[in-house]
């Protein structure tokens, strides 16, 4: 019966004496006299496999990289990863690699460009420190999904193929569709929108979204996982808010409870939770002051990629907090179906961590007329929204919003770049593999 890496050394303890088999693959070869040190890796870690002439097998030209069976004894040393090693009596290789490798596996990660570790992915999450990087991403959605349901909300998935855009100007991706044209969705907004209505009240999806904005930066992806909420009876986007705070609060303290060693590999922490409970609101006029972007002469400013990085510098200074949330938004900034404040400002907000923009969100005008009313100022007319015809039958107040998984990874890793937190990145330039 295979034994994982990490379960040698009890295993040992419990059952002295009894022999084991281990698969993995070949992380590194060191030979000291007649003895063969083989470090194998698999998902779970590292083991020590000391081979001897006396090994029976494959022993003799094995690579690193190869994929072998190996059977023999555990013991104990403190020396060995993990505090074990596995005296082998046989060796099988299953697979041989190429001794011509992409990339040294075992070597350091930073001498490697993002780009040949995007063109050899499959390769290079061979490597523990890159393969640490999905490993938190995926305590990260299953916390995600664990909170909002634990907060009664019913997970939904929508389609991905739709007749036009809801973010009012957002670029999308053409796909021919039989005889029609469709795009790639930019987000499940509309269908969001339509599940609150629906009675369900509170829904969330964990799903891929589209944007053909022609970006060619660290911080952009156009195919990204989107993870998104949509609540019912909320009185504004403070509702929204606290519900994030509570969620990005989950989030960290099981990645830090799961992670501890991908952590680790990273020198990364997750956020002080209490500081991100306390998370300052700041309305976006006052934050354009805080980040040295108000407009004396009556030029309009936007908050840039270096405000938001000067945001997240004065919220740490100033309140010792990585999240910082901007709120009442202009509507120029914002698609026609946020919810107005004024006449200037609206219910909506953005979450920025740790100098990055992660999510986005607000209240949405629930109120079917008033969208009607709305539609002149953004380009648009009723053939535009066919889909919001359900809120003519009755619609709660509701609101919701959205996190980007890979930038919120990112953040909590301090990678230097998104496309590191996408298992397969599509940008302009990047279709494969």
């Amino acid at each position: 019966m295979r034994v994982l890496a990490k379960d040698i050394a009890q295993t040992c303890r419990d059952t002295p004496g009894e022999t084991l088999a281990v698969l993995g693959w070949v992380h590194r070869i060191r030979e000291l006299g007649g003895i063969t040190f083989v470090i194998l890796r698999d998902r779970s870690g590292m083991l020590q496999l000391v081979v001897s002439e006396a090994t029976e097998g494959d022993a003799a030209g094995l690579t690193l990289e190869s994929v072998v069976k190996a059977v023999g004894v555990p013991a104990l040393n403190e020396k060995a990863p993990g505090g074990a090693e596995l005296r082998v009596h046989s060796l099988e290789c299953i697979a041989r690699a190429a001794p011509e490798l992409p990339f040294q596996v075992n070597g350091d990660t930073g001498k490697i460009g993002i780009e040949a570790i995007l063109d050899h992915r499959a390769f290079s999450l061979r490597n523990p420190k890159i393969r640490a990087i999905f490993k938190v991403q995926s305590t990260i959605i299953e916390a995600f999904s664990a909170y909002l349901r634990s907060q009664d909300f019913t997970e939904i998935k929508t389609s991905k193929l739709v007749g036009g855009g809801t973010e009012g100007g957002a670029e999308l991706f053409e796909v021919a569709y039989f005889d029609k044209k469709v795009y790639l969705a930019q987000s499940p907004q509309i269908y969001k929108q339509i599940m609150v209505a629906s009675g369900l009240e509170r829904v969330f999806e964990v799903a891929p979204a589209y944007r053909a904005e022609k970006h060619d930066t660290p911080r952009h992806l156009n195919e990204y996982v989107s993870l998104d909420v949509e609540m019912g009876f909320i009185e504004s986007e403070k509702d929204l808010i606290e519900l994030e705070k509570g969620l990005l609060t989950h989030i960290f303290t099981e990645v830090q409870r799961k992670n501890a060693p991908e952590l680790a590999l990273w020198a990364a922490k997750t956020p002080d939770t209490e500081a991100i409970c306390k998370a300052p609101l700041i309305p976006y006029e006052e934050a354009l002051k805080i980040a040295g972007r108000e407009s004396p002469n009556g030029r309009i400013f936007d908050l840039n990629p270096e405000a938001e990085r000067l945001l997240c510098d004065w919220a740490l200074r100033e309140q010792g907090t990585d999240l910082v949330f901007i709120t009442e938004f202009p509507r120029r900034y914002r698609p026609f179906y946020t919810y107005p404040l004024d006449a200037v400002r609206t219910m909506s907000f953005d979450a920025l961590f740790r100098g990055l923009e992660i999510t986005t969100g607000g209240r949405r005008q629930h109120d079917y007329t008033a969208l009607l009313e709305a539609l002149p100022k953004f380009g648009l007319t009723e053939a535009d929204i066919v889909g919001y015809r359900s809120f003519k039958y009755g619609c709660p107040p509701h609101g919701g919003f959205a996190v980007g998984c890979e930038r919120l990874t990112q953040k909590i890793l301090g990678l230097s770049n998104v496309k590191e937190a996408s298992l397969f990145p599509r940008d302009r330039k990047r279709i494969a593999p």
